[in-house]
């Protein structure tokens, strides 16, 4: 279930508070930025991620939609977006609402390769450059970890080119953490991006730590479980202590959830409605939870 259906099915009566404002972050409010362990940069705490929501293809309407959504996220305070080739036709779509737009100098991009081979790698990232429409990307990340060692050999040198400023690896599922562990504590690596969420803590548990130590940031991907977090808070209440942590809807409180663990450096959930794109940058505003409320947050959710 998506956001959505979640709160057409859900009605206003049955949330009250916990339903989703048209646009809960003044202009004012500032957004919480975390450190690039290795530059120092700080970014935005919550970004945009383009899985299934961008890929629009050439439907007019559609992307019109979806320049909305991208301006509305950058008027927040957000500004880094996150893509992949794997993404259907969602760098391409990206690539022309920027241009469009003129929000380049506003956007922190980032996307992935994806293939087997070095001539392929290259030629896929080229690519992707090209339909993102920026001759330098601020991350290159290998994407589920697919050819991994050659890859990162040859962003290596794209990086001391100026290419791409910070490159790192993905992956999105559990069975794949103790390898990126691994990677991570043999590799000089910039950025990993993992799945972590209420629904899938399971990185926090050991890999937060390793990025930690070795001084890698950590994007999590799937912060509302592939949009299925949303089912288990149908027709819930908010808990009214949850307003203590500023909290306005159930997409920030799993995204405070997230945040509270302060190796991590910024989460990107993918939305094609600019509402919840700046709902989703509340989730990076106001109080944080402190580790005896994380865990109050994570046996609250469970109990739903």
């Amino acid at each position: 279930m998506n956001r959505r259906r979640f709160l057409r099915d859900s009605g206003a009566t049955a949330l009250g508070a916990a339903l989703l404002p048209a646009y809960t972050v003044s202009s004012a409010a500032p957004v919480l930025t975390r450190p690039i362990p290795s530059s120092g940069e700080r970014i935005p705490a919550v970004g945009l991620g383009t899985w299934q929501t961008f890929d629009v293809g050439t439907d007019r309407a559609l992307r019109e939609q979806r320049g909305e959504t991208l301006r509305a996220f950058v008027d927040a305070g957000g500004t880094v977006v996150d893509s992949s080739p794997m993404y259907g036709s969602s760098e391409r779509v990206v690539g022309d609402l920027v241009q469009a737009e003129g929000l380049r100098d506003r956007l922190w991009l980032a996307t992935k390769v994806w293939t087997s081979g070095e001539t392929a790698g290259v030629r896929q990232m080229t690519e992707s450059m090209a339909l993102l429409r920026t001759p330098r990307l601020e991350l290159m990340q290998v994407h589920n970890l697919l050819d991994w060692r050659t890859h990162l050999k040859t962003l290596r040198g794209w990086k001391e080119e100026g290419r791409v400023r910070y490159i790192g690896v993905t992956h999105y599922l559990a069975s794949a953490h103790d390898q990126v562990e691994r990677i991570v504590r043999e590799e000089r690596l910039d950025f990993v991006q993992l799945n972590l969420s209420l629904d899938e803590p399971e990185a926090a548990s050991r890999v937060l730590d390793t990025c930690a130590e070795r001084g890698v940031a950590f994007i999590a991907n799937r912060p509302f479980g592939g949009g299925g977090s949303f089912a288990r808070a149908r027709g819930k209440a908010l808990p009214t202590w949850a307003a203590d942590y500023d909290v306005q809807s159930w997409a920030q409180f799993m995204l405070k959830w997230i945040l509270s663990h302060e190796a991590v450096t910024c989460a990107i959930p993918g939305t094609s409605r600019a509402a919840h794109a700046v709902d989703n940058v509340g989730g990076a505003t106001g109080r944080l939870p402190d580790a005896r409320a994380r865990d109050r947050m994570a046996a609250a959710w469970r109990a739903l």
